[in-house]
């Protein structure tokens, strides 16, 4: 049983030592194709979720606007937007990831979509932490070429890393770690794998650095990350 204990504590503090290595592309050099097309305003299309995880559509899709927004985009309401795609039965991207957008520009007037498929997701109360696995693909409406695109797994970790007070104190800490983790609120993991993925998106016309940035380096374009 001590074994194992030390096992998974060693797992945590491994993992929430990684770090993700940094390409060696600029942001032109990866983004190009959206530097040329010049989107102002996206619109956040239904995640296409591959989990068992049925709330996670609706975790990811929540929590889209903000970070793109802060990129310097004008993003078209969540709740708006969502409701028209029920009413008019395109809930399911998956229909619509690799067809003409043409549509969507027209009736939403979005310059461009941005698609998401949840790959994984797995909340492990032992390790406190919660594992995603999410693309992201942002697609022109005007002629359906890929913009920006990204997929990465982020380990959202909930540990204290309290080590003190030998086995009892290890004991304790991984107890409080199993707490924080069934308490935690997953919408926070969604957005954290949000905000880390996209913050690599070239600056937008409402963003200070907007054409300032093509020289800047591009993240990875597949990734694994820990947040805290």
């Amino acid at each position: 049983m001590m074994r194992y204990l030390l096992i998974v504590c060693f797992g945590v503090l491994f993992f929430a030592s990684c770090t993700t290595t940094q390409s060696t592309m600029t942001k032109a050099q990866a983004y190009g194709t959206l530097y040329q097309n010049h989107p102002m305003a996206i619109a956040a299309m239904p995640p296409i979720n591959k989990t068992n995880n049925v709330e996670a559509k609706e975790f990811f899709y929540t929590t889209f606007a903000r970070p793109m927004a802060e990129r310097g985009y004008y993003v078209l309401p969540s709740f708006l937007t969502m409701e028209m795609f029920k009413s008019e039965s395109a809930y399911d991207s998956e229909m619509f990831i690799d067809g003409n957008l043409k549509q969507f520009g027209d009736v939403l007037g979005a310059d461009a979509l941005l698609f998401t498929i949840i790959h994984r997701w797995e909340k492990a109360a032992l390790t406190a932490n919660i594992t995603v696995e999410v693309e992201y693909i942002l697609k022109s409406t005007k002629d359906n070429s890929e913009l920006f695109s990204r997929r990465g797994k982020i380990i959202y970790d909930l540990s204290t890393n309290n080590t003190s007070g030998g086995l009892a104190g290890m004991l304790v800490g991984m107890a409080v770690d199993a707490l924080a983790t069934a308490a935690t609120n997953p919408i926070n993991a969604a957005r954290s794998a949000n905000n880390y993925t996209l913050s690599d998106l070239p600056a937008g016309v409402y963003h200070p650095n907007y054409e300032k940035d093509k020289e800047t380096s591009a993240g990875n374009k597949e990734f694994s990350a820990t947040i805290k």
